[in-house]
């Protein structure tokens, strides 16, 4: 089973392994960054959006209809998830980083966006279909 889901979304685990890796290990500060008001929660949500986008996208690649179930599953709630799990590591396994509320809110939003964002590319590929 495990097989499958690295067989059907090879891109999803990547970006999901990049942003693991990319939540836990120390950070500079970027001197940039500082200029641009809450550059850190824009990058949060661009990351999340990005990653629930392309789980839409390799649905659809293997999918030409919606189980809403699973979709909601992988697609909101295991991102999500993943979020959350990643803010309380980053507050109590690492000494460097630390969990916040509004990455979590952050990270949320972005996957609300990429929800946004596959429902339509789910549309193209069915009136495709037709």
């Amino acid at each position: 089973m495990l097989a499958n889901y690295i067989k059907t979304y090879p891109v999803s685990i990547f970006l999901a392994l990049v942003i693991i890796v990319l939540s836990l290990i120390p950070f500079p500060d970027i001197e940039l960054a500082k200029d641009v008001p809450l550059a850190d929660k824009w990058t949060h949500m661009v990351m999340y959006a990005g990653l629930s986008v392309v789980i839409w996208w390799e649905y659809w690649r293997r999918h030409r209809t919606m189980n809403p179930l699973r979709v909601f599953c992988g697609a909101v709630v295991a991102p999500i998830a993943l979020s959350g799990m990643l803010e309380l590591l980053q507050e109590y396994a690492t000494t460097t980083r630390a969990g916040e509320w509004l990455d979590l809110l952050a990270n949320s939003i972005g996957v609300l966006i990429g929800v946004v964002l596959g429902l339509v590319m789910g549309r193209f590929v069915r009136s495709r279909s037709k």
